[in-house]
């Protein structure tokens, strides 16, 4: 039941898309203030997400601050917002990751089409914050379809020189499961009118509808529309996601997109991927997510273990952690399709945890891609010494990647291992492995990158070590990769209700069709 009624979290949608249009309105002259309007833009954003966290009820597991505005009410699709303690960490990490991208990414020269690359990176926080924060289904699509817009030209008009690839690759997977899902958003529609006596796009209503599902065989189970909605559902997710085998457009958009783009890319948008899963697939379809499980559970651990061994043999530094990013969303696969409690809330601490390790670590491919124009591994070597302040930086954000006790990364990855082991114990043992695979490709990457022998192919005798934007950026970082990694509680205790109704909302209507 929604409870309490605010404009917050409107505002928190719209507030970029407000300096947008201020950015489109600004006159010739004034353009070289454009970074510095970017940045007011998304510590605006920060603010108010701070005052989000401060406003939210940690003990109720409804959703809060809903803000309703009919839209179009004979079909049921409303505007209507609200946030839980599932969405708010996923808001919260997108309000703290954009000053951090903006400070520790924008090129150092001069930007083609300035303003049209700022409205792009504000147009992409609303649509981001918009997806978190639907509870209309169609809303939800439709914030789902505005965040590919700005992808999409950040990576056609900025990326590198296979640009246009990979942007027509990342357009094709993401359309292809886009138009799945809204094929199956009309059915539910559709059929909530018989089922509600009028229709609805309402999260809230569509999650309690029924539909028959008898898992006693294959067959049985696709005679169920219940199958096919989820798998409609599903494939658009896990391509977001994105799990083997859709996920090989992911390392292709990395590599090309402007380092801004990747940071936002894996450190939210890979999200919105698990989010859907979490929000809508799994609960909506809770019997034919449970039956399909081992599957997703099979794929995340392959995902696990192909991701690193990928990455173990890269020599492109942005690729390296593109693989690392499919390896580590594997272990989100295994926590959400457990249907344990601890390994689902495993799962949730883990987008966070990604989000920031994953950010920054595509912020010092970034660092150095800017500064030596390379990202090839074996251009480096002994910089350690030349800029310090880049090594450490460099090196926590590894250890927050390797999951090491005491950072962040543990706080996600533990409880997921620890709660599917309880379900899939040989799975699980196969994917702890990732774990030793993906300390031997990070602490590799490091090794070469600032241990190695110095090289002969680049002078770096004058390479300059962070600058004030980039130290303030990664600090943000790491005060995160050490505060939840000490005082996890701190940082998540306002989701436990939220999560405690979640788990067994889920888990009792699975085993109970």
């Amino acid at each position: 039941m929604d409870s309490t009624s605010s404009t917050l979290l409107s505002w928190i949608v719209f507030t970029p898309m407000i300096f947008a249009v201020i950015a489109l309105l600004t006159p010739s002259f004034m353009e070289s203030k454009l970074r510095t309007l970017t940045l007011i833009q998304t510590l605006v954003s920060a603010v108010l997400g701070i005052m989000l966290y401060m406003g939210f009820d940690g003990t109720s597991s409804t959703m809060q601050m809903v803000h309703f505005i009919p839209w179009l009410p004979d079909w049921g699709i409303n505007y209507r917002v609200g946030i839980d303690g599932i969405s708010l960490p996923l808001v919260l990490l997108t309000s703290f990751i954009s000053p951090a991208a903006i400070l520790g990414t924008w090129p150092h020269g001069e930007l083609k089409k300035e303003k049209f690359f700022v409205v792009l990176i504000m147009a992409l926080q609303s649509g981001m914050y918009g997806t978190f924060l639907s509870t209309d289904l169609f809303l939800f699509y439709f914030f789902w379809e505005i965040v590919l817009i700005p992808m999409f030209f950040m990576i056609g008009i900025w990326g590198g020189k296979d640009r246009i690839y990979a942007t027509i690759k990342f357009f094709i997977y993401t359309m292809i499961g886009s138009l799945l899902m809204l094929v199956a958003i009309f059915w539910l529609i559709h059929s909530s009118q018989e089922f509600f006596g009028q229709p609805t796009a309402n999260m809230a209503q569509l999650s309690q509808m029924s539909f028959g599902f008898d898992g006693s065989s294959l067959a049985n189970a696709f005679r169920s529309p219940q199958t096919y909605l989820f798998l409609a559902f599903a494939l658009a997710f896990v391509i977001k996601v994105p799990m083997v085998p859709f996920h090989t457009w992911l390392p292709d958009a990395h590599v090309q997109a402007p380092t801004v783009g990747s940071v936002f890319l894996a450190a939210v948008l890979l999200k919105l991927g698990t989010y859907g899963l979490m929000r809508i697939a799994i609960p909506f379809f809770p019997q034919a997510a449970l039956y399909f499980s081992d599957f997703f559970i099979l794929m995340g651990v392959i995902g696990i273990i192909y991701g690193a061994f990928c990455a173990l043999s890269q020599t492109d530094f942005k690729k390296l952690v593109a693989y690392s990013s499919v390896s580590h969303m594997g272990y989100i696969m295994v926590g959400l399709f457990s249907f344990q409690k601890v390994a689902i809330a495993g799962s949730l601490y883990q987008m966070i945890n990604h989000g920031i390790s994953a950010g920054g670590l595509f912020m010092i491919v970034g660092f150095l891609y800017e500064r030596l124009h390379t990202r090839n591994l074996e251009d480096f070597g002994g910089l350690a010494k030349i800029v310090p302040l880049m090594a450490i930086a460099f090196m926590i954000m590894t250890l927050s990647s390797v999951a090491l006790p005491g950072s962040n990364g543990f706080v996600g990855e533990f409880p997921i291992l620890l709660g599917a082991f309880q379900v899939q114990p040989v799975f699980v043992l196969f994917a702890g492995t990732g774990v030793i695979l993906g300390a031997i490709y990070a602490l590799k990457a490091y090794q070469m990158v600032m241990l190695g022998p110095k090289t002969t192919r680049h002078d770096v005798s004058h390479l300059h070590d962070l600058d004030a934007k980039e130290i303030i950026a990664m600090i943000t970082l790491t005060i995160f990769v050490f505060g939840i990694g000490f005082f996890p509680r701190t940082f998540f205790w306002k989701s436990d209700a939220t999560l405690e109704e979640y788990g067994t909302t889920v888990i009792q209507k699975s085993r109970n069709p």
